[in-house]
């Protein structure tokens, strides 16, 4: 990686013209998932609810994410930085934590209480291992003295 820690303008747009998007889809998304299905784009205007009950944009947006924090992940393992590391967990929080509470809240949806454990703590371990990364010292703060 280089130390030139200077964005320029163009990469400093970008990334707050990403940051904007995020704040406003994902925030929307999910903390009113209701009307975010039922009005986005806002304005009158509905873009997620035409595609119906099944919705094959959603899970595909779901697998898109998904593979995201998979780009994310595997460049930490790669790079082995703490700060990369602290920040993937931080990345990873935002989904694992909500999808997390979410099933423990619908745990009843599933029925056989083999798919509730497997469920839950699949999750639950995405989430801990998630706040682990993102909190964690790293390994040269242990050997300082």
């Amino acid at each position: 990686m280089s130390s030139d820690r200077t964005l320029g303008p163009w990469r400093a747009i970008a990334l707050a013209i990403l940051a904007v998007n995020a704040v406003v889809l994902g925030g929307w998304a999910l903390v009113a998932p209701a009307s975010f299905y039922r009005s986005f784009p806002g304005g009158g205007r509905s873009w997620v609810s035409i595609d119906g009950p099944y919705n094959e944009h959603l899970l595909r947006d779901v697998g898109g994410l998904n593979l995201a924090l998979l780009v994310l992940t595997v460049a930490a393992l790669y790079l082995r930085q703490p700060l990369v590391t602290r920040l993937t967990g931080l990345v990873w929080l935002p989904f694992a934590l909500p999808h997390l509470i979410y099933h423990v809240a619908h745990r009843d949806d599933l029925a056989a209480t083999s798919d509730k454990i497997a469920s839950i703590g699949g999750l639950a371990l995405a989430a801990v291992l998630a706040l682990v990364l993102a909190v964690s010292p790293s390994p040269a703060a242990h050997t300082r003295h």
